[in-house]
């Protein structure tokens, strides 16, 4: 005799239910659903953590605290950022893993911390600021690498203000929520095209000189301490965070793939390019909240991506990075220097900070111990103890 099924409805969460076994007592009956305990396993590149669903019990709520929470892991970094590929995955809801319209609408409202639109000439820069003008400790211009934005630098101008900076952050144009212009309408992603649009937004600021700067990172970050050799006289005091300072600096594979025909254009539409690139250089992974800034750019348009990939395409890397190895040794920069590096930088090893202070001895260089890459995220704290000391 056949048997009529009842339809039943799939799992709410098809990831982290438990297996349901169906099993019918008689040809009558309906079918039981019969909860087993599951033990599963997630593995990582930096450790493995066991998952462990049990049987509902009447304990549950009591230990609700308890589970919010992951336990801890001395071989691995816990995230909830579904997009990190080398940490333990803790999901808030299905959604999240992929879905792009509620990853817009989630993120929509993040990341202006301390921000606004300035115009510029023709183009719109997104400038973030802290302090007044009449901050007693003198201004502060933050410059950002490829392929970032300012907002990783939001707690380092915090809390530098609250010591009586007045500090600028902009997104680069073609990063960050700074205008992205098409290639050949009005910006092409040159170096002049750089500075000439940085010196025009420092005089629509009122930046006076001489100030002091703060540069970070690949790219439009090599562009600050270019911008930086043709204006000496502007700098009271320059600040280098991990950046490519000497000719045998090695180049990330990402900007290698951007300069590859057709594959460059599809690495470019990677929407979450810009927080793999941050995590590979660190030794920590991002959280979900900070992910989620980091990849609106790239989620929101195709435009950062083609604005990344038209400035990869048009450096120069070797001819950029020997202008900054003999420019800052020269007898031409006199201003003080100070070299803040993550040791645990994945992309610049200790050694080319070593050998940039060799080569001009008057460098002041700050180790700073478990950050990497971009420590104004890694250990803001560090970094902010780092340049109230120098500044």
């Amino acid at each position: 005799m056949a048997v009529a099924w009842p339809l039943l409805p799939p799992p709410l969460n098809s990831s982290s239910s438990s297996p349901i076994t169906i099993r019918p007592t008689s040809t009558t009956s309906k079918p039981q659903l019969l909860f087993t305990n599951r033990t599963q396993s997630s593995k990582s590149k930096r450790g493995t953590v066991l998952i462990t669903n049990a049987t509902p019990n009447k304990n549950d709520n009591d230990n609700d605290k308890d589970s919010d929470s992951p336990a801890f892991n001395p071989f691995g970094f816990v995230t909830d950022n579904p997009s990190s590929r080398s940490a333990i995955q803790i999901e808030e809801s299905p959604a999240e893993a992929g879905n792009v319209g509620q990853m817009l609408y989630r993120t929509e409202y993040k990341g202006k911390e301390y921000g606004s639109t300035i115009k510029s000439g023709k183009l719109r820069w997104f400038v973030r600021e802290t302090g007044s003008v009449d901050s007693r400790r003198g201004t502060i211009v933050f410059l950002h690498g490829a392929p970032t934005q300012s907002f990783s630098y939001r707690n380092v101008m915090s809390q530098l203000s609250d010591l009586g900076f007045h500090c600028f952050a902009p997104d680069w144009i073609g990063f960050g929520f700074s205008d992205k212009p098409q290639p050949g309408y009005g910006f092409d992603y040159t170096e002049k095209e750089f500075h000439d649009g940085l010196d025009n937004l420092l005089d629509v600021l009122g930046v006076k000189s001489p100030f002091y700067l703060v540069v970070q990172g690949f790219l439009v970050g090599s562009y600050g301490l270019t911008w930086a050799l043709k204006n000496p006289s502007r700098i009271s005091k320059l600040a280098i965070l991990n950046s490519p300072l000497t000719a045998s600096s090695p180049v990330p594979g990402l900007f290698q793939q951007l300069r590859i025909p057709f594959f460059g254009e599809f690495t470019c539409q990677n929407a979450i390019m810009a927080e793999r690139f941050i995590e590979a250089g660190s030794a920590y992974v991002l959280k979900l909240e900070k992910a989620d800034v980091y990849r609106l750019p790239y989620l929101s348009s195709g435009g950062p991506g083609f604005a990344l990939l038209e400035a990869a395409r048009k450096v120069n890397f070797k001819s950029i990075l020997t202008q900054i190895e003999d420019g800052f040794a020269s007898e031409r920069w006199d201003a003080p220097i100070l070299v803040a590096w993550g040791l645990s930088d994945k992309y610049l090893p200790q050694s080319i900070a070593e050998e940039f202070q060799k080569r001009n001895p008057s460098v002041k260089l700050k180790l700073i111990e478990g950050a990497g890459h971009m420590p104004q995220e890694d250990w803001p704290e560090k970094v902010v103890d780092a340049l109230r000391a120098f500044f």
